[in-house]
């Protein structure tokens, strides 16, 4: 199976495994990595002798967002060009989402940003009891993505959403799982283990109703996903052309900072 620096794929029994590989800065975002993500995606939904994806970071976390040490803005502020640049990093949740097979996080540390959205995108999530999720986009100018404009207040409510990506509140699993976005709560050091076992379990069903399961879920929501996923991509290529997100941007690059 194919590799690349940032995300590295291999297979353990009947799942193929994805991670995200940047540990120095906390598996932060970078555009290498959206796009070594989404051919590491599209190997898995390809290989025949996987019956699930177990998606993970390197390190000691998740995935801490956005590298904001990589953000540049193009000379000629092209919007048209930057909602192309983002819209590369919305085909990595349409992978997850509509491909064919279970992807399922098994998340530890700092799930934050799109790291936090990916997590919502998938068909199981496996949460270390010690890990942690937040949405810091509205507090740097930014904006969310991953369809979690339309996921979420289904999922959660509209409400609760609005809180969760204005407020930039800290989640642990429990309130997570209670919200219904985490499946299984993991003791530390455990939870890739217990994706695994997950993994195991999807790969006992037959392959075609598993399949089946996992588009009618998706089917009828798609065009609604899809519809906020545009919406999302204008106003995150709009906030990162902005002066004032620009010049927050700036300070935290001078500081040596990286992920949101």
């Amino acid at each position: 199976m194919t590799a690349s620096p940032e995300v590295l794929l291999s297979r353990r029994g009947r799942a193929s495994v994805i991670t995200l590989n940047r540990p120095a800065c906390l598996n932060a975002i970078n555009e290498p990595m959206v796009r070594a993500f989404i051919a590491a995606l599209r190997e898995a939904n390809a290989d025949a002798a996987t019956a699930a994806i177990v998606l993970h970071g390197s390190g000691k976390a998740f995935c801490a967002g956005d590298d904001l040490t990589a953000h540049d803005v193009p000379a000629d502020g092209d919007e048209m060009a930057m909602r192309g640049r983002v819209d590369v990093m919305q085909q990595v949740s349409r992978e997850i989402m509509f491909g064919e097979k279970p992807v399922i996080a098994a998340v530890h540390g700092w799930a934050v940003g799109g790291g936090f959205e990916w997590t919502i995108n998938c068909d199981a999530v496996i949460w270390s009891e010690e890990a942690r999720a937040f949405f810091p986009e509205i507090e740097w100018g930014m904006f969310v993505s991953g369809g979690v404009t339309a996921l979420l207040p289904r999922l959660v409510g509209p409400q609760r959403t609005f809180n969760w990506i204005m407020g930039g509140e800290h989640l642990d699993g429990k309130a997570l799982q209670e919200a219904g976005l985490v499946t299984e709560i993991a003791p530390t050091g455990q939870h890739l283990e217990a994706a695994f076992v997950l993994a195991e379990r999807i790969a006992s069903r037959p392959a075609k109703a598993v399949r089946n399961l996992k588009r009618a879920i998706n089917l009828l929501e798609r065009d609604r996903i899809e519809a906020a996923m545009a919406e999302e991509t204008i106003n995150l290529a709009a906030s990162l052309l902005d002066a004032e997100v620009t010049a927050r941007v700036a300070g935290f690059k001078a500081r040596g900072s990286e992920g949101l």
